[in-house]
């Protein structure tokens, strides 16, 4: 909004209008409004949860081997995260651009399927929450929204990258004048590091082009839900999601904004996706309230995000990292996320093997697997066989948090300089 009127403003020469134009003005104010809005409003609304009982009637309490009681502390403070991430980029981001759209169609429905998570637990007193196959119906349903937008706009659009030799020497990087609809997306570790969706199914010959679009579509609804899904797992934590998170979301404003500048994607050999700019400012807000956040949800936490803020922050990872086509390069950066997932995957299916012979058996002492590090051996059932029981040790959870922490950060940087390791 505040865009749309210095805009106009600047187109009538008003003095200091024209500030509102540039991508790193928009991005500071972005993160600091966030902050300030997750910072200040989220006391207010933790009173408020506390006035109402919007409080967890259960949470790891029978896990935890340092006996923090976490009964009682408010829940449901995704909706924090949400209005820090809305009203600055309502007032400071384009509103046309198809980029910021999207995200903020990803922010509000992943929202409102983690409030109604969240709202039948709470005022249901049932812990299950939403059915497992709603979720799946609303993160699919995402997905396809953003899969088709980004198929069927004219405004989505790139402009690949091609090596030019100068005078049989010196290679250099120059992008075609043309925006161009594109399958592409960057795949990491190779030389050549456009990957074509479309050259999967080179075998469909005329209808590859149309082929790979389909193709796109369902990696997107498949990034999406398990993207979500796993930052979900990873909400287990006092500060655990928020802190990773807001790691993943600086990672990803880097990278948005060098393919948003047409030097620094030809110096980094990485496709320039127009009009992306928008996508910082979007990544500021996102990442400026997970930091005011974390100022009640560091450990002992005085609110949890639950499922609102959960899905929301796997979700806008998820749908960014696609819009920059760097969708493939999800595996590293979410390490994490992807690590929660497999262990509660490896875990169910293990289990369930055993279950058929006859047999108590699991891989890990509790999953999602930041759980293993919390649980003492006189905490296990004595009748199950567990593969992997060391540590024996326990590890204090703000202890965990930080090393996870950690670890994204180096997963983080690896992000990036596999850009330049190919």
């Amino acid at each position: 909004m505040l865009y749309h009127l210095f805009k106009y403003l600047e187109q009538i020469d008003v003095p200091g209008a024209r500030m509102m134009g540039y991508v790193s003005f928009r991005s500071l104010m972005a993160v600091i409004f966030a902050l300030l809005i997750s910072a200040i409003f989220g006391e207010y609304f933790i009173r408020l949860l506390k006035r109402k009982q919007i409080t967890e009637t259960q949470r790891d309490a029978d896990i935890d081997p340092f006996g923090v009681e976490k009964k009682g502390v408010p829940s449901m403070g995704g909706i924090i995260i949400i209005v820090a991430i809305l009203i600055p980029c309502l007032l400071l981001g384009n509103l046309n651009n198809i980029y910021m759209q999207l995200m903020l169609i990803t922010t509000i429905w992943l929202g409102a399927l983690g409030f109604a998570d969240d709202y039948i637990k709470i005022f249901h007193h049932n812990k299950e929450g939403l059915q497992g196959k709603f979720k799946i119906i609303g993160q699919v349903g995402l997905g396809l929204i953003v899969g088709l937008t980004l198929y069927l706009s004219p405004n989505v659009v790139i402009r690949e990258n091609v090596e030019v030799n100068r005078k049989g020497e010196q290679t250099e990087v120059i992008h075609k004048v043309e925006n161009q609809k594109s399958t592409k997306t960057t795949i990491p570790f190779f030389k050549n590091n456009n990957l074509d969706y479309a050259d999967l199914v080179g075998f469909m010959g005329e209808h590859a082009q149309t082929a790979g679009w389909i193709l796109f579509v369902i990696v997107t609804i498949f990034v999406v839900t398990a993207v979500s899904n796993g930052a979900n797992l990873n909400d287990g934590m006092d500060g655990m999601a928020a802190g990773n998170s807001a790691i993943i979301g600086v990672t990803l404003g880097i990278l948005a904004y060098v393919s948003s500048h047409i030097n620094y994607a030809s110096y980094l050999n990485i496709m320039y996706i127009p009009g992306s700019e928008e996508l910082v400012i979007f990544i500021c807000a996102f990442i400026g309230a997970l930091i005011g956040f974390l100022w009640y949800n560091a450990f002992p936490a005085q609110v949890f995000m639950g499922d609102t803020g959960s899905l929301t922050i796997g979700g806008i990872i998820a749908v960014f990292a696609i819009i920059i086509h760097k969708e493939l390069l999800i595996p590293i950066l979410c390490g994490v996320f992807l690590v929660e997932n497999l262990s509660v995957i490896l875990q169910v299916k293990y289990f369930q093997q055993g279950k058929k012979k006859g047999r108590k058996q699991r891989i890990f002492k509790r999953t999602p697997i930041h759980d293993h590090f919390r649980t003492l051996p006189t905490m296990l059932d004595p009748e199950c066989r567990y593969v992997i029981k060391k540590p024996e040790a326990v590890f204090h959870e703000s202890k965990i948090t930080v090393r996870f922490w950690i670890v994204t950060i180096l997963l983080a940087a690896f992000t990036i300089i596999t850009l330049k390791i190919r």
